[in-house]
């Protein structure tokens, strides 16, 4: 025993691997204000205790600075080579994370955290690949300068006029250590004049550009402050727990002013990190059928926010609902400062009209300087003619103001009064603003009828000259009707479009999840969704699950989404949670946008989508996908839970037929034994054995050579089960032939009852049934021997098959005194009520409990009845065709 116990050291080592490979890698930062302050050499010197500690570092990348400090401690650390890349004819050595990941050391170095990777990489950014280390379980050292903190980006720009585009989102360092590295700015120069940072040449230009002593001055007091937020965010949480205090802050997005909006995104998340609270920002568009995520949207999504788009013509209304139905408490949007008054009068500012609906919510305005005073300047997109233009609502506008002409025309001849002329005008404005697309048509037919009434029916006749005293004013008046009518029958319409689109979204849903809920597992999940989206995007879809993903090699490959590669992007996505493959940073070169299916944090599946010029991936069509993942991760987890529940009753199933075999062995057992032993004792204790009568020990030895035969038959019943496969319940089965089974089982009873009579009927024709044989045979021969034991000894025994369409019945019947009701009712659970007794030669005990199990494992069903005529009667039936 001393030999087998596991070795406690062994045991700890392999928790502590375990726990490695669960737990997520953490992150420390060296920060600084600005190069040369000395971060790369405080990760090295750092790096180096860790070292001496017994830790395994290894030196990731480290920019190659010339300077003989940092290249010594470079050169005491285990490091890993470059990945060389070629651009344009120059080579480029970039970190390798590839190798990073299979090395997989403790603690991993990665300088300049904001560097962009060269063309080719699979990350577009450097602080994606730290990502992928993270969540590898690797620990990360790296630096990063406050310039490069994306919400900062403005104001580094604002204070040093230098546009930084290399940024680093902060998301990235939520859960991240933050060693302020600094040193003053004086001697940060003196360094910078001594050439310590860069060569004397770059030294000149970076003090005559960035490295000036008041713009130091203030990148330091930003790192300050920013390490300082960072530190203050965890406290601040833990009060808003503890206080049930709870911010949440909206932004909202406006593309009309994309500047604007960038500086309000960037100073809500400034304020968001100081307050340790969730935001969100807003982005409300009339068409999200031909738009596509938008520059502030991503820049929202990389500073922390949860984007949220909708589909809506009523901007203020959007606004007010959705922050009534988020329960927003702060909301941060930007303020035109030069806006013309007479743009006032004609819509008036948002914010005003936004305090009188929601007064209980704070509202922060960022100012922004503007030149812009065109109402629908859209910086973002501009609409080309040729979508406005058609020469299809050009003939139809033209025709049907024809049309109205010509009916005024009519009317005119019969006197109907210019009113009604002018009613005609407006119905056929209305039907022009029904038919046609864009609001364009309907404004110039509102104008050409006007200009039409005037010319046909306004004297003088054919001319714009109006005489008629108020005509004037009517026709002014019949073009504001006109153009009012055709502006509500626009609205209307687009209202009815989206409700039409909506209605289609919903219909789909619906037929989606009745096709989930007769599923019968993730792979016809899988298929469903797949060839709905397939059919609705007018693309080839695809779903990845789990299984399909750790084994990319066993995958059939077709079409050009299922291709090892494609599988390769798709499994980096299920692994790092996170969108990949065309259109965004990661892996772009792929075929197709890939998307996780998430679940509590767990990836459930991944959905590819491919990419087609003439048909971009706008944001209605990853709204949607999103809201079908929410959907499908669902059903998954529902199929998931019913497996696991049919899981559950199966293994109660096990246990509760486990234990009526083991209450029926019991009762089963002690007869046949207690006879035995009884016999035996009494002829044992007789001093007088041999003067004991003849007949007397015929019949004690006769007893016991019965009820050891019916132990035997009992083993048999049990080695039966062995033959029935425990974790599936089912049996091996062949085609048998049913004449020569029931023959053999009659064999078997007529050698333990010579003397019985058993009338067999079979079929004409010959019949092959799926079976195992043995375990049928046993079945039968417990059924006649039931038979033949609780029936009179002259009375036959009936064994009939008969065969129908779908399945073959074997039928045992015999005359004696029938079944009780409550014989009926616990009849094949080996047990009866404790009043009813149950003896090894007249109770029915472990043989029918058997019989059940063996005809369920055959996918089989059994019953049992009293004869109208008197006696038993046994029915088990076995399906012809093999149940898949």
């Amino acid at each position: 025993m001393e030999d087998e116990r596991l070795d406690p050291e062994h045991l700890l080592e392999k928790w502590k691997k375990n726990e490695q490979s669960l737990r997520s890698g953490r992150l420390k930062v060296f920060f600084g204000y600005a190069a040369g302050v000395g971060k790369t050499y405080a990760m090295l010197k750092e790096a180096h205790e860790q070292l001496e500690e017994g830790k395994t570092v290894l030196v990731g990348y480290v920019e190659p600075h010339a300077r003989p400090e940092t290249e010594s401690l470079v050169a005491g650390l285990p490091a890993l080579p470059t990945k060389k890349y070629e651009y344009k004819g120059i080579g480029i050595n970039e970190f390798d994370v590839d190798a990073a990941l299979q090395a997989k050391p403790e603690i991993i170095l990665v300088d300049e955290l904001a560097h962009t990777n060269a063309i080719g990489a699979r990350n577009r950014k450097r602080y994606q690949d730290i990502e992928e280390l993270l969540k590898a379980g690797i620990d990360v050292y790296t630096t990063v300068n406050v310039q490069h903190i994306e919400s900062l980006n403005d104001v580094v720009e604002q204070v040093t006029g230098i546009h930084i585009s290399e940024t680093v989102p902060d998301t990235f360092f939520e859960t991240s250590s933050l060693k302020v590295v600094d040193i003053e700015t004086e001697e940060l120069l003196e360094r910078l004049k001594q050439g310590k940072i860069y060569h004397s040449e770059n030294a000149k230009k970076a003090m005559a550009n960035f490295f000036k002593t008041d713009n130091l001055t203030v990148l330091r007091g930003l790192a300050i402050r920013k390490a300082s937020d960072h530190i203050n965010t965890t406290n601040q949480q833990e009060t808003q727990k503890s206080t049930g205090i709870h911010s949440k802050l909206l932004t909202i997005i406006d593309e009309k002013n994309p500047d604007m909006t960038k500086k309000c995104l960037r100073w809500t998340a400034r304020l968001a990190q100081a307050l340790g609270t969730e935001w969100i920002a807003l982005e409300i568009l009339e068409d999200m059928s031909e738009h596509s995520e938008s520059d502030n949207s991503k820049l929202a999504a990389k500073l922390g926010g949860e984007v949220v788009t909708l589909e809506s013509d009523n901007q203020r209304d959007t606004i007010i609902q959705y922050v009534k139905m988020r329960g927003v408490t702060d909301l941060v949007m930007g303020k035109v400062i030069k806006r013309s008054r007479f743009i006032r009068l004609y819509r008036p500012d948002l914010e005003d009209e936004l305090v009188a609906f929601i007064p209980d919510v704070d509202i922060h305005l960022v100012p922004y300087q503007s030149n812009k005073y065109l109402l629908n300047k859209y910086a973002t997109k501009k609409k080309n003619l040729q979508s406005i233009f058609t020469w299809k609502d050009f003939y139809m506008t033209i025709g049907l103001l024809a049309v109205a002409t010509l009916l005024s025309e009519l009317g005119s001849y019969f006197h109907i009064g210019d009113q009604n002329l002018i009613l005609i005008y407006i119905l056929f404005v209305l039907l022009v603003a029904r038919i046609t697309t864009g609001y364009l048509w309907a404004a110039l037919s509102s104008i050409a009828s006007v200009l039409m009434f005037n010319w046909f029916f306004v004297e003088p006749l054919y001319s714009l000259t109006v005489y008629k005293q108020g005509y004037p004013v009517t026709l002014i008046f019949m073009l504001l009707v006109a153009l009012l009518v055709s502006n509500l029958m626009m609205q209307i319409k687009k209202q009815a479009f989206y409700a039409m689109k909506r209605e289609h979204q919903l219909e789909i849903l619906y037929e989606l999840n009745k096709k989930y809920l007769i599923a019968q597992d993730q792979k016809e999940i899988f298929s469903t969704t797949a060839e709905y989206l397939s059919n609705m995007l007018e693309r080839e879809v695809v779903l990845y699950g789990e299984q399909e993903l750790k084994n990319p090699e066993g995958a059939p490959i077709k079409g050009p989404l299922r291709s090892l590669e494609e599988l390769a992007v798709a499994n980096w996505v299920f692994v790092n949670q996170k969108q990949a493959g065309y259109g965004t940073d990661t892996l772009m070169g792929a075929k197709a946008l890939y998307l996780p299916v998430l679940s509590n944090g767990v990836t459930l599946a991944v959905i590819g989508i491919e990419k087609r010029k003439e048909n971009p991936i706008t944001d209605e069509i990853i709204s949607f996908l999103e809201l079908i993942s929410t959907q499908l991760s669902l059903a998954i987890e529902q199929n998931k839970l019913t497996a696991e529940r049919q899981q559950i009753l199966f293994e109660n199933e096990k246990e509760r037929m486990r234990g009526n075999l083991l209450r029926a062995i019991s009762h089963d057992l002690r007869t046949p034994l207690t006879g035995i032993s009884g016999s035996v004792e009494t002829i044992l204790n007789d001093d007088e054995t041999a003067k004991l009568p003849q007949e007397t020990k015929r019949r004690l030895l006769v007893g016991i050579k019965e009820d050891a035969d019916w132990l035997i038959r009992m083993v048999e019943n049990l080695l039966s089960i062995t033959r029935i496969n425990e974790e599936t319940m089912k049996v091996a089965k062949s085609k048998e032939a049913a004449e020569e089974v029931v023959s053999t089982a009659i064999q078997r009873i007529r050698k333990s009852y010579p003397t019985s009579e058993i009338k067999v009927t079979l079929p004409e024709e010959f019949i092959l049934v799926p079976m195992d044989s043995i375990l049928i045979e046993q079945v039968l021969f417990n059924l006649i021997e039931n038979a033949i034991r609780h029936s009179e000894s002259a009375s036959p025994i009936f064994v009939t098959v008969t065969q129908t369409e779908n399945d073959v019945t074997f039928e045992i019947a015999d005359q004696g005194k029938g079944l009780t009701p409550e014989q009926l009712k616990l009849l094949f659970s080996g047990m009866t009520q404790q009043h009813t007794p149950v003896d090894s030669k007249s109770g029915m005990g472990i043989g029918l409990s058997i019989v059940k199990t063996i005809i369920m494992a055959h996918d089989g069903t059994i019953t049992a009845g009293n004869r109208p005529q008197g006696g038993a009667m046994f029915t088990f039936a076995l399906p012809l065709e093999r149940k898949e």
